[in-house]
């Protein structure tokens, strides 16, 4: 088995920053690839590299992380928990899961530069 987690905002759309998401879905697929469960993960308030979202998701049992933009801090936090990340993914999250699964997703490479005025990560 396998647990993806994707940072869910509006619509079920997938959250264009990782550390400012509504919920995170955690999918459980099986050894052949099928959804068997899915379950909603409330997100704390604030950055997700200084929250304890990868300890929780590590203890979800979580391997991957398929995110819209998130910051290289986070992805290091979330690497340090074994969760591999999965950059510049968008659209309906049910969507996203299916074309993950057919193996349609690449890392785009690409990490959020900038958080906003009000923003002050000071790790790596």
């Amino acid at each position: 088995m396998k647990k993806i987690a994707i940072p869910v905002g509006e619509n079920n759309q997938i959250d264009d920053h990782f550390g400012h998401c509504k919920y995170y879905n955690i999918y459980t697929l099986s050894n052949d690839n099928k959804t068997i469960d899915i379950k909603t993960l409330p997100s704390e308030e604030g950055c997700g590299c200084k929250s304890n979202i990868a300890s929780v998701l590590s203890e979800e049992g979580v391997q991957v992380m398929l995110a819209g933009g998130i910051g290289a801090g986070a992805i290091n936090v979330l690497n340090r928990w074994n969760i591999d990340v999965i950059r510049g993914c968008s659209g309906d999250v049910d969507n996203l899961i299916d074309a993950y699964v057919k193996g349609l997703i690449v890392d785009s490479g690409e990490t959020c530069a900038a958080h906003g005025e009000d923003h002050e990560c000071s790790h790596s």
